[in-house]
């Protein structure tokens, strides 16, 4: 029999022989992962067998990368993945071990679990705590903060963090918050951001939340970036950074000069209206390239005229901007295809 595909999508892998980071393919099966140089190939490069395997989340191994994790196999073989955004990476591990458990125990996978007798601590949910972070109307406040002549948007300090867990009854005292606040940081909800933070971060085995007015951190899908200024003139605001992320992934965009297609992570924000695209192998905080939403067009199309049928096939749609500049991209799935056209449509017609 055929083995069940779970979960596909792209990640960026480390390479096995050179300290490389690539974007692939990836495919999770009931009995192990397989991951293809392009979507469209019909032999995987390699294939992880999961009978056995242990995965570690969050992965320290690489300090300067968030949002890893590490498959290990018996044979002592370590695989290291990065996610493009926080829930993303929730959603693989989530699969990922419920497939672990069920070829130890020799069960079929299913995504519910079987263990609804058993009651998790109530005290400690590091995912509904995030969520309520982030609420809009009682969860933590995004400012932008100043140090050094630096600008750090969409952030907050780590005194915040623990004021906040206080007064919301989450933790008996600052000690006690400290460390659950340490857990999201670990976690990977909460990054550093500014000297002070990281060196907390980086300074021993584990990471350490610094409470400390002067130590910033954001939100690990927020729309955070840091911009410099001279002291002598005033802080300009890259304004189309302003709005707040609503959609974030991996998609492929037809390059405008040589037409060849390549894995892009982007950002779609509101507010105004932008779609940025990083490439998802690097961890930079400036964009390749950036697409004013605002009166655009957008819209499923059949196939792409300068596009080779074998470079990309299916879930195509284009982005016409108010300028007449067109950008072709391919989604992964049928579902984001959807999502992300109905995505870019509300925010061509709200954001500014």
């Amino acid at each position: 029999m055929e083995p069940k595909r779970i979960r596909e999508g792209y990640l960026v892998k480390k390479g096995t022989l050179l300290n490389s980071w690539k974007a692939v393919w990836v495919v999770l099966c009931d009995d192990g992962l397989e991951f293809y140089k392009k979507k469209t190939d019909n032999t995987p490069r390699g294939m992880i067998p999961l009978n056995g395997a242990t995965l570690t989340n969050p992965c320290q191994d690489y300090s300067k990368r968030t949002l890893v994790f590490k498959i290990s196999t018996p044979k002592k073989q370590d695989h290291f993945f990065q996610a493009t955004h926080l829930e993303e990476r929730e959603a693989w591990i989530k699969d990922i071990k419920r497939a672990i458990t069920c070829l130890q125990g020799g069960r079929k996978f299913a995504r519910k679990s079987t263990r609804r007798s058993i009651r998790l601590p109530d005290t400690v949910n590091l995912s509904e705590l995030y969520v309520s972070m982030r609420d809009s109307e009682s969860g933590i406040k995004e400012l932008k903060l100043e140090k050094e002549n630096k600008l750090y948007n969409h952030c907050f300090s780590g005194s915040t963090v623990l004021d906040w867990l206080v007064s919301q009854g989450k933790v008996r005292n600052r000690p006690e918050g400290l460390m659950l606040a340490t857990g999201l940081l670990n976690e990977g909800f909460l990054q550093p951001a500014g000297e002070l933070s990281k060196s907390g971060a980086e300074g021993g085995t584990e990471s350490v939340l610094l409470d400390q007015p002067e130590a910033f951190y954001y939100f690990a899908d927020s729309g955070f970036f840091c911009e410099g200024y001279s002291s002598d003139e005033d802080s300009i605001v890259k304004e189309e950074f302003r709005g707040a992320v609503i959609k974030q992934g991996c998609l492929l965009k037809q390059g405008h000069r040589r037409k060849n297609w390549k894995v892009r992570k982007f950002m779609l924000r509101n507010d105004p209206a932008y779609l940025h695209y990083y490439d998802p192998s690097k961890n930079e905080e400036d964009p390749l390239g950036s697409i004013h939403l605002r009166g655009c067009v957008v819209s499923a199309v059949e196939y792409v005229p300068d596009a080779k049928k074998y470079d990309v096939d299916g879930n195509l749609f284009e982005i016409i901007t108010s300028d007449e500049v067109h950008y072709f991209l391919q989604a992964g799935t049928a579902e984001e295809h959807k999502d992300w056209i109905k995505a870019i449509q509300t925010v061509s017609k709200t954001g500014k």
